[in-house]
């Protein structure tokens, strides 16, 4: 699951300091844990990689990746509620990204098209 928090024209994105996806930028979020809603994962998951408290919305899409391992990625609108953003756990960098500046970067597959195909921005 990720959260997709936008603010004022930006998107939060992580750069991946673990595989999968070393060096790839993304959103941050990652897996549920054993007997956790999946808000409270998101908000967990968040503040592990960011340092940010966030309150999560509403559920954006569900992308499917078929593979070993497969993946269901459940993501979420987010918005920032407290913390200072700095990077964490297995993330090596912590940016508030303007949406034309997205594509720019090295993002993790389908990132940016499947966020646009949800209308997360233009």
């Amino acid at each position: 699951m990720g959260a997709v928090v936008i603010d004022d024209g930006r998107l939060l994105m992580i750069r991946r300091g673990k595989e999968p996806g070393r060096g790839l930028w993304s959103i941050p979020g990652g897996r549920v844990e054993n007997g956790e809603y999946l808000s409270q994962a998101l908000v967990r998951e968040v503040k592990e990689e960011t340092g940010l408290d966030v309150e999560v919305r509403e559920l954006l899409g569900i992308l499917e990746v078929p593979g070993d391992p497969h993946y269901v990625i459940l993501d979420h609108v987010a918005t920032v509620v407290g913390g200072e953003a700095e990077p964490a756990d297995d993330v090596d960098a912590v940016e508030w990204v303007a949406f034309e500046d997205i594509e720019k970067r090295g993002c993790t597959p389908r990132l940016l098209e499947t966020l646009k195909a949800w209308g997360a921005f233009d």
